[in-house]
């Protein structure tokens, strides 16, 4: 395996990742912050009793993808489903104050729209801390007439589009039929097809881009990959087995490996980060950014190390975040090793 230290190269500005359309399809959450002040000790349990400080709610799941790309100078459209409820309509209002063209976005009155609620004390001037998170969702898969609404508003999205990212959080929209339409559509249209799965992997061949992080990757092939010969094997393995034109497996503070049809097996070492202080999202914004730059024409390496940049800034942050044109290309131009050869 190459380890590719890219010192003496330069990444491409930031700004060829503006003017694009890219349609993001898969399961969007309403991700719900209930900030308190711990104050005691319960008599019932041995848990904190937070006093309510305040209420936050941003966009989660599949639309954190989309917002990424709106915040990097291009346009993103969901496709997904929410239930007919207030949390759903809440969703809709928070997409559209983003910038994100929500028109693909198809209310089912027998859902329930997926909201995530993390419990935080807040003890300023340190950083909240989570204290329990409770999920209301619905893992069932989609009805056959649901599907085909789906279908009908990706093939009504997707001529005009320069890619297709599948956000696949488990949570059922994305079924293997749905799939299906997505990699035929996509073949049609000469459109990249690029992938973000937490699981499910079998059911994504032939993507232009696929990524995991190596867990995925390790519950996909069904072995270890706990040191470097067993990862190189077996994301080699991925690649072929998904018949992938692109595998990037990211390892978190380890970096990522990749391999594609004009790479061979390499390993991108982790951007340097002072602190962390929350991974939520991280991935989110590695698939907008690696997919853009794609779309822009890059090799894989490339949007590799750009979008490894970008997830690195976001983790310095609480809860999903974005990053901007600005925040990437100061990043570039401070660190010494972010530079290969586009």
């Amino acid at each position: 395996m190459t380890i590719d230290h890219h010192a003496d190269h330069t990444l491409p500005d930031p700004a060829m990742l503006a003017g694009r359309r890219i349609i993001v399809v898969g399961d969007i959450t309403l991700d719900e912050y209930l900030y308190g002040r711990a104050t005691r000790l319960s008599r019932e349990a041995p848990v904190p009793v937070l006093e309510f400080l305040r209420r936050e709610t941003i966009l989660g799941g599949a639309a954190n993808p989309a917002r990424n790309i709106v915040a990097l100078g291009s346009q993103a459209s969901l496709v997904a489903i929410v239930g007919d409820d207030a949390e759903g309509e809440h969703l809709r209002t928070l997409l559209r104050a983003a910038g994100v063209d929500d028109r693909g976005v198809i209310t089912l009155p027998q859902r329930t729209t997926t909201r995530k609620t993390r419990i935080l004390a807040d003890a300023a001037p340190r950083l909240p801390q989570q204290i329990a998170r409770l999920d209301y969702l619905d893992r069932r898969p989609l009805s056959s007439d649901s599907e085909a609404l789906i279908i009908a508003a990706l093939a009504d999205h997707l001529p005009d589009a320069d890619a297709v990212i599948c956000s696949d959080y488990q949570l059922g929209l994305l079924t293997p039929r749905v799939v299906e339409a997505i990699r035929t559509l996509c073949q049609q249209h000469g459109v990249l097809f690029a992938v973000d799965a937490q699981g499910n992997s079998h059911y994504y061949h032939h993507a232009d881009l696929f990524r995991c992080n190596d867990a995925e990757a390790a519950a996909a092939l069904g072995t270890s990959l706990t040191d470097e010969g067993a990862l190189t094997v077996g994301v080699i393995r991925l690649y072929q087995e998904l018949a992938a034109r692109l595998v990037i497996v990211t390892r978190g503070p380890a970096g990522l490996v990749l391999v594609g049809d004009d790479e061979p097996c390499q390993h991108i070492p982790a951007y340097h980060v002072s602190e962390v202080f929350d991974t939520t999202g991280a991935g989110d914004t590695f698939i907008a950014v690696a997919t853009l730059a794609l779309a822009a024409g890059c090799r894989g390496r490339t949007a590799a190390a750009l979008a490894n940049i970008a997830a690195a800034l976001v983790v310095r942050r609480l809860g999903n975040a974005v990053v901007t044109p600005e925040e990437l290309r100061a990043a570039i131009m401070t660190d010494n090793r972010s530079g290969i050869p586009r």
